[in-house]
Formats: C-alpha cells, sequence, structure tokens
C-alpha cells in the first residue's frame, strides 16, 4: 500500500475534536468527536504482536439485577452505539450489558497488519469479558456480529448461556453461489471512496425496503465520519480487511453445530448480501432474501426459535424497537437456563 497513507495516523494519538466539513462531520480514527449514549471505557491488550485496544460500554442493571450478561455485537455497517435502545431495554430488565467496538471498528484500534478471523474476534472479546469477570453470557449478535457470536457460541459453547441473531448476515455461502470474489485492493479503494450519500442509499435500498427514518441519518454521520476523518486510510484499508473475512469465513455450513439455544430474530424485507452488487444479474434476484433464509436456517439449527418481523428491514432493533425488544425480553426470559 502507498506509504503515504499512514502519515495521517502519526498525529492522531490524542482525541481529536470533530472537524468541521462541509457534507457533515469528520471524527478521529477511533471515533473521537462522537458522542456514545453511555461511557465508553477502554480495554487494552495484546494481539499479533500488536498493543490494541477495544472500546466497550459497560451498562450496570438498572433496578433490580437478574445476576445474567448480555454481550451485544455489532455490524459491519454499526457501532456499540447504534445498540442504544437495546442497551437500555435489557438493563432496565435487569440486565448487565456490554457492548464493545470489535478492532477495525468505530471506538477501537484500526491496526496497520492485522489478520482478520471470526476466531480472533471471538478471542479478543473472550479476553475481554475474562477482564470483567463475566464467565458465561447472553450473545445478542446483528448482521456481521451475527457471524461472529454463532463463532463464539461455536469456540467458547460453556461460555454462551443463549445466543440471539439479529438479520445476522452469513445465512448462505455466497462465494460457493456464485459471487464474484473481490481483491482486498478492490475493497480498499471501493472504501476510499464511501460517502453519508452512498451510504444512505445502499442503506435505504437495502436495509430499509425502500423507507427512511430522520433518526437514522446519525449512524450515517457516524459511519461517513469516520471514514473522511484524518484516519481516512486506515479506516478504508481495515474495513477492506473485514470485508475479506466476511466473504472468506463463513459459518453458514457449522449452524448445525450449535448447542445453545438461539433464537432468530428477522426482518423479513432484508435483502442484504455481500458482493450482491456484483453478482450475475440472475444470481442477484436470488440472494440476500431473508424472508427465506430465516426459515431455511431455522431448521438447520438444533435448538432455535424464530421470530419473524414481516415488512421490516435489517436492523429490526432500530426500526420497531418497542416491538422488537418486546419479543427479545420474551424469549430471553422463558429460555433462561437453570442457573
Amino acid at each position: 500500500m502507498p506509504a503515504t497513507r499512514w502519515l495521517p495516523s502519526l498525529l492522531l494519538i490524542a482525541a481529536l475534536p470533530v472537524l468541521a466539513h462541509a457534507e457533515g462531520p469528520a471524527y478521529g480514527p477511533e471515533l473521537q468527536g462522537f458522542d456514545y449514549p453511555y461511557t465508553v471505557k477502554h480495554f487494552a491488550f495484546e494481539s499479533q504482536g500488536k498493543s490494541l485496544q477495544m472500546g466497550y460500554m459497560d451498562v450496570a442493571a438498572n433496578g433490580k439485577a437478574n445476576g445474567r450478561s448480555v454481550v451485544l455485537m455489532h455490524g459491519k455497517n454499526f457501532c456499540g452505539a447504534t445498540w442504544d435502545s437495546s442497551i437500555k431495554a435489557l438493563s432496565d430488565a435487569g440486565y448487565r450489558v456490554i457492548a464493545p467496538d470489535q478492532i477495525g471498528f468505530c471506538t477501537s484500534s484500526k491496526p496497520d497488519h492485522y489478520q482478520y478471523t471470526f476466531q480472533q474476534l471471538a478471542t479478543n472479546t473472550q479476553q475481554l469479558l475474562k477482564a470483567l469477570g463475566i464467565q458465561k453470557a447472553t450473545l445478542l449478535g446483528h448482521s456481521t456480529g451475527g457471524m461472529l457470536a454463532t463463532r463464539y457460541a461455536l469456540q467458547y459453547p460453556e461460555q454462551v448461556e443463549q445466543l440471539a441473531l439479529v438479520n445476522p448476515i452469513g445465512l448462505e455461502d455466497w462465494k460457493a453461489l456464485g459471487v464474484p470474489y473481490r481483491t482486498v485492493d478492490q475493497w480498499y479503494e471501493r472504501e476510499l471512496k464511501v460517502s453519508a450519500d452512498g451510504i444512505r442509499e445502499y442503506e435505504r435500498s437495502t436495509y430499509y425496503a425502500g423507507r427512511w427514518k430522520p433518526e437514522y441519518d446519525r449512524w450515517v454521520d457516524m459511519l461517513a465520519g469516520l471514514s473522511k476523518g484524518p484516519g481516512k486510510t486506515q479506516v478504508a484499508w481495515n474495513s477492506a480487511l473485514i470485508y475479506d473475512m466476511i466473504f472468506t469465513q463463513p459459518v453458514y455450513y457449522e449452524f448445525k453445530d450449535l448447542k445453545v439455544p438461539t433464537l432468530l430474530l428477522i426482518g423479513t424485507s432484508d435483502t442484504t448480501a455481500i458482493g450482491k452488487d456484483i453478482a450475475p444479474p440472475a444470481l442477484k434476484t436470488q440472494i440476500g432474501k431473508y424472508d427465506v433464509l430465516g426459515k431455511q436456517v431455522a431448521k438447520l439449527i438444533p435448538h432455535s426459535t424464530l421470530i419473524e418481523f414481516p415488512g421490516l428491514g435489517h436492523a429490526p432493533q432500530m426500526e420497531e424497537p418497542a416491538k422488537f425488544h418486546q419479543a427479545l425480553l420474551g424469549w430471553l426470559n422463558k429460555d433462561n437456563p437453570v442457573r
């Protein structure tokens, strides 16, 4: 990669203020300047010969604690902050809530060289939970976080009480179906061109079935501001590596091996599929059909429950939070393992 790509990072040790920009705010490489709904702490650890830090929120139960913890795993185009309404709902219901930003995302480190695997991200998260004294937890994973939560449950089954997946990607193996491969360099060039307008239009058409709510603009600004800030090249490069991980490391074939009670929460109007934009026309119409995928994968997972949200898209917890959290909490309480 060009040597000049890393020059801006030399000035980014301290927290950065929001930078003025004609098309909205720009944020630091670890999302400095963007307001999170709860205090962000940082977990420092060593990984692959590097000193890294994971940003995370640790929110105590509000009211009577039930002694249980829920770990929230965000998606590719999301951050821990986008779980704001879910954190409140779970905390109000008595849960301790941990919402980390994975390495390469949001408030966490974006290393110049890192071997991204779901196993590595699961290991990082497990180290965080160990440091926080959490021996067993329920996992709630959204989008790419659903792939990570699945990998975590496969890797550490004895440490997972329950697994809940919100419109997880990876319910199909795109490369096996014939979606063309993008190289990391191709992903990098694509990510360098990210804009607020492009993010908004992609999410409107893919995530929300053509609909849009004004409150979504905050999350568009979050992503766009991170991508056009002084850490732009770091952000784009890590994003490219992460897309390669998502495309090349399917969890689809291992759903049958899950041993924990699993809930699928599926907005049926979602059409998300990695690489869909470059898929052959005939294939493009066949992938990312969550109204079909949810039912198919529910049959693969041994101890599964499927709850569908007809007409909702990729993020039902953000589209209809009251309806979503009623369904989630009902299942968490009903399927509470014997402690």
